[in-house]
């Protein structure tokens, strides 16, 4: 992302500030501060004659979709899940249109954002605990009728080995036109060249079938340490609800590890180990499916630029540092693959 339009994602315009004031019915605005934490959206805390709020302009998810993720939430606060519920306009509405965007309000949440790596086993197995009660909580917010019903199937994409050489050959060729020789166009370049030799090297482990093994369910869709806040060392909020969706509960487990302690180019695969046993303790999931779940996630890293066509295809830097993150930890994840799945399915 450029200066400019990073300059541009942190500005309200007063019009715009006044008039969501005015819906949510907040009175005077006596401070607010942009949040630089959040990848996606732009999010805020102000400061205003009603109390301290997080608001958010959501911009990478469709308003029907938002809609329905906010209405699950009542639900699974009322299931004793650290959830906190949007704020409805004064119209009753949990989305207001204003100015172009999309926004909407909750409660400030106490609490500090823990990178994974630097929690505790016991708050690894927590949040693993946490993550199977959101899962059985989502899951009763279906069956409330809050939710649409969970398919018996759902195929998943599976990249090819030809498709992903052709997207590395692509990005190199943007590399070159549009690169200008800097550090991260030389490792950018690099890595490319390597990704094809991996992806010809390993295209035997490719998932086989388009079957996710295990069961589907709802899911978070983005448990990340960006999107948890944790207050005397107890989970006390899980935060961004766009991405709501159905998906095998084993591929959530798998990403939320990887997200989580996947730092610094490795796996902490105590932490993991850890992690999955709290899940397992609450949602009894197979050591098949998480098998499955990781061999899947590492095959779509293996295959997937998303960073890179953000930089390259849309001149967003946004997402630079994390490429650089995640292609350390796929070369040791691959050399260590056998030790990673290890650490999913032991016990």
């Amino acid at each position: 992302m450029t200066d400019a339009s990073a300059a541009d994602k942190a500005h309200i315009p007063e019009s715009v500030l006044v008039e969501l004031t005015s819906d949510f019915g907040l009175g005077e605005v006596r401070g607010r501060r942009f949040l630089a934490d959040g990848l996606m959206n732009a999010n805020w805390r102000i400061d205003t004659a009603a109390g301290v709020y997080a608001l958010k302009r959501v911009t990478d998810v469709s308003l029907d979709r938002l809609w329905r993720n906010l209405g699950v939430l009542a639900s699974l606060a009322d299931d004793g899940l650290p959830v906190t519920g949007p704020v409805a306009t004064v119209s009753g509405s949990l989305v207001a249109e204003v100015g172009g965007g999309v926004w909407c309000l909750f409660p400030w949440a106490a609490g500090v954002h823990i990178r994974g790596i630097d929690l505790s086993l016991e708050q690894a197995t927590e949040l693993g605990m946490q993550l199977a009660r959101l899962h059985v909580g989502l899951g009763r917010a279906c069956v409330r009728g809050l939710l649409p019903a969970v398919p018996d199937v759902m195929p998943a994409d599976v990249t090819m080995p030809e498709r992903a050489v052709e997207k590395s050959e692509r990005l190199s060729r943007a590399v070159r036109e549009k690169g200008t020789g800097s550090g991260f166009d030389v490792a950018a370049a690099a890595a490319l060249e390597q990704r094809c030799e991996l992806i010809g090297k390993y295209a035997d482990r490719q998932p086989k079938d388009t079957s996710p093994v295990g069961a589907l369910g709802w899911t978070h869709g983005d448990v990340q340490y960006r999107n948890l806040l944790w207050e005397g060392g107890e989970l006390a909020a899980l935060l961004d609800w766009d991405r709501v969706g159905v998906r095998p509960l084993a591929e959530e487990v798998a990403r939320t590890a990887q997200v989580q302690f996947g730092v610094g180019g490795v796996f902490d695969l105590a932490r993991v180990s850890a992690f999955v046993r709290g899940y397992r303790s609450v949602v009894p999931v197979e050591a098949v499916a998480l098998a499955d779940g990781v061999r899947r996630l590492w095959w779509k890293r293996m295959t997937d630029y998303w960073q890179l066509e953000f930089h390259y295809d849309r001149s967003d830097h946004s997402f630079d540092e994390l490429f650089t993150a995640d292609e350390a930890l796929l070369n040791w994840w691959t050399d260590r693959y056998r030790q990673v799945e290890d650490a999913f399915t032991e016990g």
